[in-house]
């Protein structure tokens, strides 16, 4: 994926050098206090024809950007932007045992060409493997994964032996925008409570490109429940001045073309980085 030229021409490594924050020095205003609603980032929504809200938070400024807080602030299945957590317990527990780890294809049809091969962690977890990560989460089993979910504060889950395979996909679990947000931020920050191994071996993860200009790292996530789709794109990207982390959710409206409203979701994102960098200068 390319990010438009427009974002590379204004984001300048001569720009200047603020010392990072840690995620004790951001104030966690309450409520309303560092929310800003941009009504740019809602035409960006209607023009797109979806419906939902994206999501910014400026790490430097401790403030967030969105279209419509009260969407942003509602549950939604994670679907697989559950890939980050799932991959973070896998090595904690040792089910995945390192990056260069091969989920091995059992020559079965998984509805997905893109998963009817050996897939490196990597590989698997970019183009979304489901059934590789169904066997990590059986695997990892339900105790151990609420015991990790508990500890890493991720959203709602709901996690028994019946659902261990399915729950970020169906059922009743549910993780909001600002959950997310909050999530890579502690995550981003060190501030979770995992290894310096399992932090350095998903912070490659997620890389999704790099320039000399910036890093773009996420996971895209897509649920779909008896023909109700709901799109994910959430992640961070860091430049020299600043990290904006991000957190888009939509939905389709009826007749919409299925190849199209997938790409929206990172097409959208990227479009509210420019306005907010547009707006800076």
């Amino acid at each position: 994926m390319k990010i438009p030229l427009i974002l590379i021409a204004l984001i300048c490594f001569s720009s200047c050098h603020k010392t990072k924050k840690t995620i004790h020095d951001i104030k966690r205003k309450a409520n309303i206090d560092n929310e800003i609603v941009k009504t740019e980032f809602q035409s960006l929504i209607d023009a797109a024809d979806v419906e939902g809200a994206v999501l910014l938070y400026d790490f430097e400024k401790d403030v967030f950007y969105s279209n419509n807080f009260t969407w942003a602030k509602e549950g939604k299945l994670p679907a697989s932007t559950f890939k980050i957590a799932n991959s973070i317990i896998g090595l904690e527990t040792g089910v995945i045992e390192n990056d260069s780890m091969i989920f091995k294809w059992d020559g079965k049809p998984k509805g997905n060409t893109n998963w009817e091969q050996d897939l490196v962690l990597r590989d698997a977890f970019h183009v979304s493997c489901v059934p590789c990560y169904q066997d990590v989460a059986r695997n990892i089993g339900e105790i151990r994964m609420n015991q990790y979910l508990e500890q890493l504060h991720y959203g709602d889950m709901d996690v028994d032996s019946k659902t261990i395979d399915t729950f970020w996909l169906m059922g009743d679990s549910r993780i909001s925008q600002m959950q997310q947000i909050d999530f890579l931020k502690r995550f981003y920050s060190t501030e979770l409570p995992i290894s310096e191994r399992t932090h350095e071996i998903i912070k490659k993860l997620l890389i999704i490109e790099k320039t000399n200009q910036y890093r773009l790292s996420g996971k895209t996530g897509l649920s779909n429940v008896n023909e109700d789709y709901n799109g994910w794109f959430v992640g961070y990207m860091e430049m020299a001045h600043n990290t904006y982390f991000f957190a888009t959710n939509i939905v389709p409206k009826k007749d919409f073309d299925f190849d199209t409203f997938i790409k929206k979701r990172v097409d959208l994102t990227i479009a509210a980085l420019e306005l907010i960098e547009i707006q800076k200068d």
